[in-house]
This record gives C-alpha cells, sequence and structure tokens, in this order.
C-alpha cells in the first residue's frame, strides 16, 4: 500500500471513528481508540455496502459516511455486550 493511500485509510478512519464517537454518546475512546473503532467500521461499512455506495464525485465523503455508519455499528454492538456483562 503506498504511503498516500495508508495515511488517507487512516484518516477517513480517524474522521469516522471521531464522528461515531459523537453521534453515539459516551462511546468515545481517545484518539488512538477512535482511529480504530473508525477502521474497522470501515471494513464493516464496507461489507455491508459492497463499495457501491457513493455520493456523486465525493469518493472521500462517500467513504467516511460508510465507514462511519460501520462504527455506528460496531459502537451498538460494543454497548450491547457491555450492558451483558453487566
Amino acid at each position: 500500500m503506498a504511503t498516500t493511500s495508508l495515511l488517507t485509510f487512516l484518516f477517513i478512519g480517524l474522521v469516522a471513528g471521531w464522528l461515531a464517537g459523537e453521534l453515539y454518546k459516551g462511546y468515545g475512546f481517545g484518539l488512538i481508540g477512535n482511529m480504530i473503532v473508525g477502521i474497522i467500521g470501515a471494513f464493516i461499512g464496507g461489507a455491508l455496502f459492497g463499495g457501491t455506495f457513493v455520493i456523486g464525485n465525493y469518493p472521500i465523503l462517500s467513504s467516511i459516511i460508510t465507514a462511519t455508519i460501520g462504527a455506528l455499528i460496531l459502537l451498538a454492538l460494543i454497548g450491547l455486550v457491555r450492558r451483558a456483562a453487566v
């Protein structure tokens, strides 16, 4: 993977994790944690949408939205596991 692609992927993961943390109150994990949630969310969102979710000529925005939706799903699952463990 080229350095630019890796940095773009990490940036999308960071933004998606931060957005998901803001939208799903109470589940902020800090900078590194949000990046990890966003990256895993990108995989979940990509699996759900199959790369077909595109908004006009804005591929980065589409990727951020897809990763954010995946991260929200991941945070919801984490919340369910935390409630079940208590």
